[in-house]
């Protein structure tokens, strides 16, 4: 897959998953956000930029949480 691509995709996701969360569509926006995450994440790591991958890594539990919330506290 081209880098470049992959950076537009990611963007594309995160921006909508914070839309999403700006309209209040739960679950759909921690879906959407977090796939835009573990995008950029791979991306920063493509494109061995460390502040990227450490950026958007460090979310990735952060979702996970969320991801937890979701499925055993419902």
């Amino acid at each position: 897959m081209n880098t470049e691509f992959l950076k537009w995709l990611s963007t594309s996701l995160v921006l909508s998953g914070v839309l999403l969360t700006n309209l209040n569509i739960y679950p759909l926006n921690i879906f959407i956000h977090s796939a835009g995450v573990a995008s950029w994440t791979v991306a920063g790591i493509l494109m061995q930029d460390k502040a990227i991958a450490t950026n958007f890594g460090l979310q990735i539990p952060i979702f996970a949480v969320g991801y937890v919330h979701l499925f055993y506290n419902s």
